[in-house]
């Protein structure tokens, strides 16, 4: 049995075209969704995509590094990571759960059920 986890998603946010921005977030909230279906409880930086948005309507400047110090807080708070695919923010992510001891899985097959089986 395993008990619940705090899930940090690591993923590409950063994209050529707003389309392929949208399908990243979308990538990282559908993650989201069967993570906390398992029963664990997923963190979702990519919803800062709306914070970035409101940013540039009303003329505030949040740089990449910004987002990226704002990121590593919750990667630190959290107990596991989940690694998506690479990009420059997922790499960086990455290296800091490894060094912080957390718990890293590469695919949504290996993190397991929280009561041992699907709901």
């Amino acid at each position: 049995m395993s008990d619940p986890l705090k899930i940090y998603i690591a993923g590409p946010y950063t994209a050529d075209t707003e389309e392929q921005i949208n399908m990243n977030v979308n990538s990282a909230i559908d993650a989201a969704f069967m993570l906390f279906s398992k029963g664990h409880f997923p963190y979702v930086p990519h919803l800062t995509h709306f914070i970035d948005l409101r940013a540039k309507e009303t003329g505030i400047n949040i740089t990449w590094e910004d987002y990226i110090k704002w990121d590593m807080v919750w990667v630190e708070t959290c107990d596991a990571l989940l690694y998506l695919r690479s990009s420059r923010g997922a790499n960086l992510e990455l290296q800091a759960a490894k060094e912080w001891g957390k718990i890293i899985f590469y695919s949504l097959d290996e993190i397991p059920w929280v009561n041992g089986t699907p709901k």
